[in-house]
């Protein structure tokens, strides 16, 4: 029965028709991503409960730590399931497995570094992040079990980038929403006085014993032998050969999420220096997280597209290859412009299911549509950028990983706030999605010769 099923997923990447492929491959993918996302929505909705923008912005200011953690397990993740992917295509299951169990080991040694050296720097890297001698306390409450969680979210994320490569994306899917629908339940036991009455801190634990619950049903699901690719201790191979081919692939991916969280931490900054700043940072706290659900729908999409894709490189299929680029392309932007529209006609009753403050809700409508106007930009580069990892071009994937929170938002975020206070901060978004655009649609044409290239070679 294993065994057939094992051939079925095989038969997804490589028979069926593309566009059902990865539509198959994404809705439960971006079910897992959506309710990955309920964590950090359910608790900013509760700690709105607790009627505080102090601590709303204590929660605020640990979003580019999260991110950066995020961009540290992409980097391994995402990368050793572009790489399993290829080989599987290329029908090498040995060099699959021995990819994703060296990759998965080690991320557990990560995760401990991350977290012995997030809970030792973690007063530093709040008030580098915007957190004022207010906020700060939360935060440090907050940020606590968060680094206590990455020991076992990276190897979890690993593990579901390999469920990802092989199709198994029900499994990842099954871990995921149950994670999450715990998290809803344990945060109001946590938090509340009715419980244990911990406030910030009580909505960080429950996060994290929910998080721990979906590593566990992944790890159960790769022990069991269900899977195409076999994680275990005899296939562990630590070589520089492998650690950087896998490093070069993921790279561009976990790029995005560092620059975001940059971006992020640079806007609190800039926040912070204008009148209102705490309500400033509030409002942009609650919009992050909002922006969160519309990225987790793009990347649910990517992640049915990617396995199709790098199946295609690594068995030389030119033509299922490049039409399942075109289909991507096609919906990816489709998938943007709805979000967007979505955002920008609710932005007053989304944001008010957080913070009924006058003040924060009229800062985060403003702030949301101006984050979201242009939103194709991140759907396009997100895509190429995958793209470009897939086909082993990982240089120009990197530059694509750069642009739209990096190098174009960047200077704008520096400079705007000081000239228009503010007005600058929801100006910054709309000129680098521009300039994004223009360098996507540029890149088509460069993307699809680099591929049948490389699959000629």
């Amino acid at each position: 029965m294993k065994s057939e099923n094992n051939m079925v997923k095989e038969s997804l990447l490589s028979d069926v028709k593309t566009s059902k492929a990865i539509v198959k491959l994404a809705i439960p993918a971006t079910i897992a991503l959506l309710a990955k996302a309920v964590y950090n929505i359910v608790d900013t909705v509760y700690i709105g409960m607790l009627n505080s923008d102090t601590a709303l912005a204590a929660v605020g200011v640990t979003l580019p730590l999260l991110l950066i953690f995020v961009s540290i397990e992409n980097i391994f993740a995402a990368g050793a399931a572009v790489l399993a992917g290829r080989q599987l295509g290329a029908n090498d299951k040995k060099g699959a497995n021995t990819t994703i169990s060296t990759i998965v080991i080690l991320s557990v040694f990560i995760g401990i570094a991350l977290c012995v050296g997030g809970i030792f720097f973690m007063e530093s890297l709040l008030s580098t992040f915007g957190a004022s001698s207010e906020v700060l306390p939360q935060a440090k409450e907050y940020a606590f079990w968060m680094f206590i969680a990455a020991i076992f979210n990276l190897p979890a994320q690993s593990l579901n980038c390999a469920a990802r490569a092989e199709s198994s994306v029900r499994i990842s899917s099954i871990a995921v929403v149950t994670g999450a629908a715990l998290n809803v339940i344990l945060d109001p036991i946590f938090m509340f006085n009715w419980g244990f009455n911990m406030g910030v801190e009580g909505a960080s634990l429950a996060t994290t014993i929910s998080q721990f619950v979906t590593f566990a049903i992944i790890t159960w699901f790769y022990w069991g032998g269900r899977s195409i690719i076999k994680v275990k201790l005899e296939y562990f191979k630590f070589s520089g050969k492998l650690l950087k081919t896998v490093t070069l692939i993921g790279i561009p991916s976990a790029v995005i999420q560092i620059c975001i969280a940059v971006a992020t931490s640079l806007t609190n900054v800039m926040a912070a220096m204008l009148p209102e700043s705490d309500l400033i940072i509030a409002a942009y706290g609650v919009v992050q997280r909002l922006i969160l659900i519309g990225g987790y729908v793009i990347m649910g999409f990517m992640q049915g597209y990617q396995p199709v894709a790098a199946y295609s490189f690594g068995a030389k299929n030119e033509e299922r290859f490049h039409e399942s680029a075109r289909y991507a392309i096609r919906a990816t932007l489709v998938l943007s412009v709805l979000v967007a529209a979505i955002y920008v006609t609710l932005s007053r009753p989304l944001i008010m299911l957080f913070n009924r403050n006058p003040s924060v809700i009229d800062y985060g409508i403003k702030l949301l549509i101006s984050q979201v106007v242009l939103y194709p930009a991140f759907g396009l580069c997100y895509m190429m950028t995958i793209t470009f990892q897939t086909i082993g071009s990982s240089r120009y994937g990197l530059f694509l990983s750069l642009i739209r929170q990096g190098i174009f938002y960047i200077p704008f975020i520096l400079l705007l706030p000081g000239v228009f206070g503010v007005s600058g901060i929801y100006f910054s978004q709309p000129v680098a999605d521009v300039l994004t655009l223009i360098v996507c649609i540029l890149s088509i044409k460069p993307m699809k010769q680099i591929a049948t290239r490389n699959m000629v070679l």
